[in-house]
């Protein structure tokens, strides 16, 4: 036996239906009335290279539509677009500039944090070094004998 390997769409059959439009028929007819042109136009035979000739009614081109036609944008509807668009444009600058000068402050105050912390760990790192350099003159409060407002040790 020959089997498709592939699906044959030819094998299955299906009931074709054929629809019919329905003309629709008006409430009320119009009778047509012909109505001729004013003046006949020429007929125009016009030979062509290879020898047939064209026979034809001459048709005047269709014009296009003049441009002046067309409303004119006023100055002012101009001028007022235009200044729309620069105020916004000085907006998003004086955004972006406030937006500057904040991060600039912030990052001088984390300068100034760190210097402060720095300056600070420098000291705390003289006060509190366990060096036997000394730098003044130690006093032992205790042992000290207060004469006429000197100390003695």
């Amino acid at each position: 036996m020959n089997e498709p390997t592939a699906y044959d769409y030819r094998r299955e059959t299906a009931a074709v239906e054929v629809h019919h439009p329905t003309p629709i028929v008006p409430a009320h007819t119009v009778p047509m009335v012909s109505v001729q042109p004013g003046s006949i136009p020429a007929v125009a035979s016009v030979v062509l290279s290879d020898g047939r000739v064209v026979t034809g009614y001459a048709i005047e081109p269709a014009k296009p539509e003049s441009v002046a036609t067309k409303p004119a944008v006023s100055r002012t509807a101009v001028n007022i677009a235009l200044g729309g668009i620069g105020f916004l444009a000085v907006c998003g600058g004086l955004v972006l500039l406030t937006t500057f000068i904040a991060a600039l402050a912030a990052l001088v105050h984390q300068l100034i944090i760190l210097a402060a912390v720095i300056f600070g760990g420098w000291i705390a790192v003289q006060v509190f070094s366990a060096s036997g350099h000394s730098g003044g003159n130690t006093f032992h409060i205790r042992k000290a004998v207060i004469k006429r407002n000197h100390f003695h040790g």
